[in-house]
């Protein structure tokens, strides 16, 4: 539970520029028809550790 109070302060600002960096690139990619698998699991990632880490600060009442 620390690990995602840690990251809920410090790493969600890096997290969503990646995540906004990886959904530019997705978008791009597929207006070209470009193969988008590393883009997406990148982008999920990111997505689920800031949406985790939200989480339990909540639930942690920070």
């Amino acid at each position: 539970m620390l690990f995602f109070i840690f990251i809920s302060f410090y790493f969600t600002p890096i997290l969503a520029i990646i995540f906004c960096l990886n959904l530019v690139a997705i978008l791009k990619k597929i207006k070209s028809e470009q193969p988008t698998a590393k883009n997406t699991f990148w982008l999920t990632t990111s997505f689920v550790l800031m949406a985790w880490s939200i989480a339990f600060s909540s639930y942690g009442g920070l």
